[in-house]
């Protein structure tokens, strides 16, 4: 490929964060035509990838990452990509236009992407400094919980959302003894409400996992390395080895020049532009403004994937809204669950299928309004099956049906029927 003459075309585009966001960024400049100079730089030396199987597949050495990698290794070279891998970023100057890395090297830019994703919180509390807590969110940690993941040893999970869930099913899977510790009453209830939590708490519970739900961690106890687990009630969880998946938060490189508007994570518009002029965000660290469900920030695959794609557009001069209806999946077990939308609250949780038998589709409205969907076991990937009840479902929140409670329940109702 022949690159612009740096004379006429600028100094290109940098994209600082190398993994779903910023993988497909270059992906979509390349296929999109553009000719100039392309940077990716991330901390991680590993070429762009997917993070779903380090919880799942991988994490139990069923699957390697080959199917999850943004493209092969060989396509940036041949594309002519630069990638500065295990490069970090101290400051981005918005006024000169330049990023300078940690070893001091300094790039300039004509348009940035900052897709630089978000970093796991940690445990604030005594002995958290101890050998054998791991957190989950690259492939070396996820290669030193498998180290540690031996049948017969017992482990505690921090945390009973997804990262906390998936691992949880995953270490038990491999014949460790799970013991999750988590404050709410059921694992996911916050995103997914009383009745999925539920479900999912007896699932967990079925497979022999030791759940002390309505508990915070108060500290770690161990002299060399972690050999309990404290909660605020005073139970003590003797342990070999302790996941915590507490959440992220975003990461934003410093910024000098031109001041970058920031609340929770990078504010961008519909077009994944940020208030400071040719610069994008995308990914986890990416605050959008959503014209169905306002301003969101989404730490999910899905929305990595394409948010990357979709800012790389605008940067070649697209206009068009970045109008993904968001959607997720988890695999815990043999169940799956599967996600379109958005909601954060909801008036009316409507169940299509059974909640005793644990195969439903699960609508959240709002103001009688179709907010989101969840698919336990039943459903289909929106992705995948464009003719599935959660592809429907995710048409129902486009267009923002309201359609009653009885007939969106009803087994007899073409949800496809709906909304027109």
């Amino acid at each position: 490929m022949q690159r612009v003459p740096q004379g006429t075309g600028g100094t290109g585009i940098v994209i600082v964060g190398a993994a779903m966001a910023g993988g497909n960024a270059a992906v979509t400049l390349r296929e999109g035509g553009y000719r100039d100079r392309v940077t990716v730089v991330g901390q991680e030396i590993s070429i762009p990838y997917g993070r779903p199987p380090l919880s799942k597949t991988y994490m139990r050495s069923e699957e390697d990452l080959a199917g999850w990698y943004v493209r092969p290794a060989g396509w940036y070279e041949e594309h002519d990509v630069e990638l500065l891998l295990g490069s970090s970023v101290s400051v981005i100057d918005t006024a000169a236009r330049t990023i300078t890395l940690g070893s001091g090297q300094e790039l300039r830019y004509q348009k940035l992407l900052i897709a630089t994703g978000g970093r796991n919180r940690r445990l604030n509390v005594p002995g958290a400094d101890l050998p054998g807590i791991h957190y989950l969110r690259t492939i070396d940690e996820c290669e030193a919980i498998k180290g540690e993941a031996i049948a017969g040893r017992h482990a505690v999970v921090v945390g009973m959302s997804f990262i906390g869930s998936e691992v949880a099913a995953s270490l038990t899977q491999l014949g460790v003894h799970v013991t999750a510790i988590f404050p709410g009453r059921f694992p996911l209830e916050r995103v997914l409400g009383r009745e999925i939590g539920a479900l999912m708490d007896a699932i967990h519970r079925a497979n022999g996992v030791d759940m002390l739900a309505g508990h915070q961690v108060a500290g770690f106890e161990g002299t060399d390395r972690l050999e309990a687990v404290t909660t605020g009630s005073g139970v003590r969880v003797p342990c070999d080895f302790a996941v915590a998946g507490v959440g992220i938060e975003p990461v934003m490189p410093a910024v000098a020049g031109h001041s970058i508007a920031l609340d929770n994570g990078v504010l961008v518009d519909e077009c994944c532009r940020t208030s400071a002029a040719d610069v994008y965000a995308a990914g986890d660290v990416a605050n959008h403004r959503h014209p169905i469900f306002g301003r969101v920030r989404v730490e999910h695959y899905n929305n990595a994937e394409k948010q990357g794609a979709a800012a790389a557009r605008s940067m070649l001069g697209s206009e068009a809204p970045y109008d993904y209806i968001h959607s997720f999946w988890s695999d815990q077990y043999d169940h799956k669950l599967e996600y379109v939308g958005h909601a954060t609250t909801w008036d009316e949780f409507v169940v299509r299928g059974s909640l005793e038998e644990g195969r439903l589709v699960g609508f959240y409205l709002a103001g009688g309004v179709v907010r989101a969907a969840v698919g336990l076991d039943r459903g289909g990937d929106p992705e995948l099956e464009p003719d599935s009840e959660m592809a429907a479902a995710a048409r129902l929140v486009a267009v923002q049906a309201g359609p009653a409670r009885e007939v969106l329940a009803s087994e007899q109702t073409d949800l496809w029927s709906l909304g027109i």
